[in-house]
């Protein structure tokens, strides 16, 4: 599985924490959300995957909580790992991340989850924002 970001330090205890995250596009422009704590960074919409829930149930789950928008589900892009500590949860985590290109669906209103702001910015402009290296080369590819 391709990796982007840092490599697995030597004597870190990783917990495995699959995800899922959407590229939502409309037209060149991507639905993105910024997420302000513990510091501001641009983010594609997504999150966790919980026990008992699909990727596709937590695609839908998240996108909606940080950005107020049901989704279309187009087909999966691919997945990638990254190492990172996870200061919500006070972890090193291995993150699976399994990236899908969506199209918007329904707007029913702003983000629920707190500390979330989502907005439409042109597509490459968007690959270059987002914090997360494997985000953002899937982002590109999607806009080619």
């Amino acid at each position: 599985m391709r990796r982007f970001g840092q490599a697995p330090r030597p004597g870190i205890r990783y917990i495995t924490r699959p995800g899922a995250y959407a590229l939502i596009r409309r037209g060149r422009s991507l639905l993105v959300t910024e997420q302000s704590s513990p510091w501001p960074e641009i983010q594609l919409p997504g999150g966790g995957i919980d026990p008992g829930e699909t990727p596709i149930e937590a695609l839908q789950r998240e996108a909606l909580e940080e950005t107020g928008w049901r989704l279309r589900v187009l087909r999966k892009l691919g997945v990638y790992q990254r190492y990172t500590y996870m200061p919500d949860y006070g972890i090193e985590a291995r993150k699976i991340c399994h990236i899908y290109l969506c199209a918007p669906g329904l707007h029913l209103g702003p983000p629920s989850e707190p500390g979330h702001r989502a907005f439409w910015m042109d597509g490459l402009a968007a690959a270059e924002a987002l914090a997360s290296p494997g985000d953002a080369w899937y982002a590109a590819r999607a806009l080619r």
